[in-house]
């Protein structure tokens, strides 16, 4: 049976429908958008705009990419879905090739999302930990203050931001926070010894776009081996190209443990990965864990082409010269309206903190570049946060900037 779309797709009476039936958990843009295709989008009406948002940085390959919808539709017209009860081709090669790319994995557990990659990091570690003896109150993890590791009531008690935790009490147990990128009160954290892993983002993107500091990587994985903890990398927001390598912590020259990944790896369709390192890779075994739609045929055969063309050395080319070009574009805009204090971040993630004379009006300025034509992300209320399609080009990048410009020139008015 096919069905027609709505003969009215007024953004009006659309947006109606979401605020009449949506659970009220987003605040969203009043725009309706329609088609994508590159890093430019259209709304209902028409509208163009340059997207520097990306999707929240998971349309790595910008919208429409020919060779994404080629491995969907090829797919589709094969097998949707199994479950894990039985085998099918398409997850079987992507868990080969997501070993084989990492550098450091043994076994892979797919997933839906960035959540469902953490939780089973989280689950794996405890796993891990009960397998080596330790009691239940020697398996704590520490993860860092301006983290964000997902919505579920475990990876928001990980996520150590106290606005993400409101009302959700009682928490669960078992985690401990510390200032990112402070060495020393990582060292007090484990001095107990019960600490089981360290958990954290090799560029805090929620956190508003804080890059770790020259040599903290190190510093944790040297922790982590004299006290026997595990150093587990959510790489779902950097990871998959997004700061010119792919995956950020090959810029800091660790090995991790355990690495999770969504976002970007189904470049827009829904898929998310563990990956276990050679201590933790058979932690688990049947029964301990599971997912429906983890390792789903769609989801697998789009990921594959995604992390054959996200690894390719003219996207991550692409990712160094553009974020030359962004940065550049921001800091000449700066030069003309004082309003941030630094640009920071990794390749093609990247976040202007507003000086506090501004602080907590990023909405307003993501208001005003809608109006202009840009599509943009805050990371909290004081910073804009640029996560483009990878593959963005000259004339899309200088289309934003000038959106920017108009749109700053706006908000100083």
């Amino acid at each position: 049976m096919h069905v027609d779309p709505d003969p009215d797709p007024d953004p009006d009476t659309l947006i109606a429908l979401g605020d009449r039936h949506y659970l009220p958990v987003y605040r969203q843009r009043r725009l309706v958008l329609d088609r994508g295709r590159g890093a430019r989008v259209w709304d209902t009406e028409g509208r163009e705009y340059i997207d520097f948002s990306a999707g929240i940085a998971v349309c790595g390959l910008g919208h429409g990419d020919p060779d994404l919808i080629a491995a969907l539709v090829e797919q589709a017209g094969r097998l949707w879905h199994t479950s894990n009860v039985f085998h099918s081709e398409p997850p079987l090669r992507l868990a080969q090739e997501l070993v084989e790319a990492s550098r450091f994995a043994r076994r892979v557990f797919l997933c839906s999302s960035g959540a469902e990659a953490n939780e089973a990091a989280i689950k794996l570690v405890r796993k891990w930990a009960a397998a080596q003896g330790r009691e239940p109150a020697r398996r704590t993890i520490v993860t860092f203050r301006g983290s964000f590791h997902g919505r579920t009531l475990a990876t928001v008690t990980a996520t150590a931001q106290p606005k993400y935790q409101a009302g959700y009490e009682p928490l669960p147990g078992g985690f401990r926070y510390v200032d990112f990128n402070a060495i020393d009160q990582l060292e007090a954290a484990m001095a107990d010894g019960d600490v089981a892993a360290v958990m954290l983002e090799p560029v805090q993107g929620e956190g508003g776009v804080m890059p770790a500091a020259p040599g903290f990587m190190q510093a944790v994985r040297a922790l982590c081996d004299r006290h026997g903890a595990l150093l587990v990398l959510d790489e779902i927001q950097s990871g998959m190209g997004r700061t010119g390598a792919l995956f950020a912590h090959w810029h800091d020259g660790v090995v991790p443990d355990v690495v999770t990944l969504a976002k970007a790896l189904g470049g827009g369709f829904p898929i998310g990965a563990m990956l276990a390192g050679p201590k933790v890779a058979d932690a688990m075994q049947f029964g301990d864990h599971g997912s429906t739609f983890g390792g789903n045929p769609l989801a697998a055969a789009v990921a594959r082409v995604a992390l054959r063309k996200l690894s390719s050395e003219a996207v991550l080319a692409n990712v160094v010269r553009q974020e030359a070009a962004l940065r550049a574009g921001i800091e000449a805009i700066n030069a003309e309206y004082g309003l941030f204090s630094q640009v920071r971040g990794r390749g093609l993630m990247l976040g202007a903190v507003l000086k506090p004379g501004f602080a907590g009006r990023a909405g307003e300025i993501l208001d005003l570049a809608a109006g202009c034509g840009l599509l943009l992300l805050q990371a909290g209320p004081d910073v804009l946060r640029f996560v483009p399609a990878l593959t963005i080009d000259d004339d899309e990048v200088a289309g934003g900037l000038a959106c920017l410009r108009k749109a700053l020139a706006g908000f100083v008015r």
